[in-house]
């Protein structure tokens, strides 16, 4: 049992934006439960963090969207969202400490809001500096009393700027260790061992999907013309309805089935995968399964978008080997065509799927060990025991 003091319920505000924040917000809150039960959760997440304990004060999907062009649309929910939560911080409710999870374009000035309270606050998985806006380091440490953060390189990017800042590990390895695949999802749909199987991984976020699901769509139309027999599997996201999938699917005659099973049993039963850019890229990874990265949004917020980026890549499993280990097909380049030849390859060539299992192998074991959860959760102790 901690050492940490468990006499007095703390009240714990912590927001995410979109799904992959509540995945790690409900293991974190899991992790807190069983060490620390005077720890209580309230926020912004989704179905997983509600059913992990959280209280909802409204769903997180209100504030998911990607691109800069795409935030305008959105913007008067947004605000008024953050309207909502500062009158939380400023009010009776305020609590005892504010866990924010990436999302840093809404989560900094929640952080800002905090600070001027009096709220301490602690930054969960960072937003990307070393990827882009390099001087939000310097707004994070002004704003944030501590950071956990999920990749090696990144504590001493904070610690020029005096953050107190700390690798914790990452949460997908929690989640993987808790969700090792039984692969029996092909017998349960009565697909054949020697059947081709490629997934269909679409995303999270409804904006993604506006710009990319008609393209892999086409890709999985063109693979089926060139190989008859094969199927598709495509993971509903929590974030997202089913019921849009089946709509897009009704009239397109394409053996794809959509699926509801955690990501790892499906990417499990794949034979290759074709995935948007994002937490799934990794999620892939820890399972071995051979994959193909396609990204595309709005023609204007890419445009913006590449000027500001400094990383070569945009998977996270590449960003990490420091090498394209998966290939990336952005935007004009992730054409159908483009797309139904390298996962025609990733099915066929035997040495091609092979390297790739190897290097993905590799990235899984860079990412360290599990404990990722329970480390941040005895910050939030530490951090609490320490308010009157």
């Amino acid at each position: 049992m901690s050492q940490v003091s468990t006499e007095l319920n703390k009240k714990i505000m912590i927001v995410v934006g979109e799904s992959s924040g509540d995945l790690h917000g409900s293991n974190l809150l899991r992790a807190a439960g069983e060490a620390y039960p005077h720890l209580k959760f309230f926020g912004v997440g989704g179905e997983r963090m509600r059913s992990a304990g959280c209280r909802i004060v409204f769903p997180s999907d209100e504030l998911s969207v990607m691109g800069l062009v795409e935030v305008f649309a959105q913007l008067p929910s947004l605000i008024a969202r953050f309207r909502q939560l500062k009158k939380i911080l400023h009010g009776p409710e305020r609590p005892d400490l504010l866990v924010l999870i990436d999302f840093p374009d809404f989560n900094l000035r929640l952080a800002k809001v905090a600070k001027q309270v009096g709220v301490p606050v602690l930054y969960y998985i960072s937003p990307k500096v070393w990827a882009w806006r390099s001087g939000r380091a310097k707004v994070i440490a002004e704003r944030v009393d501590r950071m956990a953060l999920i990749f090696p390189f990144e504590p001493q990017i904070y610690h020029s700027f005096g953050v107190s800042a700390e690798y914790v590990g990452n949460p997908l390895l929690d989640e993987f260790a808790a969700n090792q695949p039984s692969k029996t999802l092909r017998s349960r749909l009565c697909i054949g061992e020697k059947e081709q199987v490629v997934g269909i991984f679409p995303g999270s976020r409804n904006s993604e999907l506006k710009y990319i699901f008609a393209t892999l769509l086409e890709t999985a139309r063109q693979l089926q013309l060139r190989k008859p027999d094969i199927k598709f599997l495509l993971p509903v996201a929590p974030s997202l309805s089913k019921q849009y999938f089946v709509e897009q699917l009704r009239d397109r005659n394409l053996p794809i089935e959509i699926v509801e099973e955690n990501i790892y049993e499906t990417a499990a039963a794949c034979d290759a995968v074709l995935s948007v850019s994002g937490t799934v890229t990794l999620q892939i990874t820890l399972v071995k399964t051979p994959l193909a990265i396609v990204y595309k949004m709005a023609p204007l917020s890419f445009a913006i978008g590449r000027r500001l980026i400094k990383v070569a890549y945009a998977g996270l499993t590449n960003i990490i080997a420091g090498k394209e280990v998966a290939r990336e097909f952005i935007q004009d380049d992730a054409s159908p065509e483009a797309l139904s030849d390298e996962i025609i390859r990733l099915l066929d060539d035997q040495d091609y799927r092979q390297k790739m299992q190897q290097e993905l192998t590799a990235v899984g074991e860079q990412m360290g060990a599990p404990g990722c959860s329970v480390k941040v959760a005895r910050i939030i102790a530490e951090m609490t025991a320490a308010t009157s």
